[in-house]
């Protein structure tokens, strides 16, 4: 029994069911992307490859599922617990470990356990190789996975705001 064919099986059903087509790309291009992301995080790191790709599968079931993203990951966690208690072939310590990863997985601020690390780098790591901007908000994280990963590469610099404000607030008379 491969058990992440079974839950890709799932997050399949899950999304042909999305009337929304963009949502529905979007979330093939990112789940499969994040769950190969933690398979080579998994390898390179020594932790189990099958609970973090399958951890990659789920991480952002609630927003593909709802097309909401507020609060995905503690939304989600309940949605990917559900299909791993349905599956019924993961133990409760295995679902413990998934539903932990995905919980943090988007507070890159705060430091966690290494398995939400890793989903959470994961996460970065494939979301800045098409959106370069991800680079520059998270770029000491994302300059750790690349060295973790052996990987070469100058970062984008982040320019510097000059002023914070709205353009119309620093005009001398901005109504007009």
């Amino acid at each position: 029994m491969n058990r992440i064919e079974l839950v890709r099986n799932e997050i399949d059903a899950l999304l042909f069911n999305q009337n929304d087509k963009e949502i529905r790309r979007n979330g093939y291009f990112h789940l499969y992307g994040v769950a190969q992301c933690c398979s080579i995080l998994a390898i390179r790191r020594g932790l189990n490859i099958e609970l973090c790709t399958i951890a990659g599968l789920l991480h952002d079931i609630y927003s593909y599922k709802f097309g909401y993203v507020k609060e995905h990951a503690a939304l989600g966690t309940f949605e990917a617990e559900t299909v791993l208690i349905d599956l019924n072939i993961f133990t409760n310590a295995e679902i413990e470990i998934i539903k932990n990863m995905i919980s943090n997985h988007s507070d890159k601020k705060h430091k966690h356990d290494k398995y939400s690390e890793l989903l959470k780098d994961a996460d970065l790591f494939h979301t800045s190789l098409y959106n370069l901007s991800f680079e520059a908000k998270h770029k000491e994280r994302i300059k750790k996975i690349f060295k973790d990963l052996k990987i070469k590469r100058k970062l984008k610099k982040v320019p510097k705001k000059k002023n914070t404000k709205p353009e119309f607030l620093n005009q001398d008379n901005p109504i007009g």
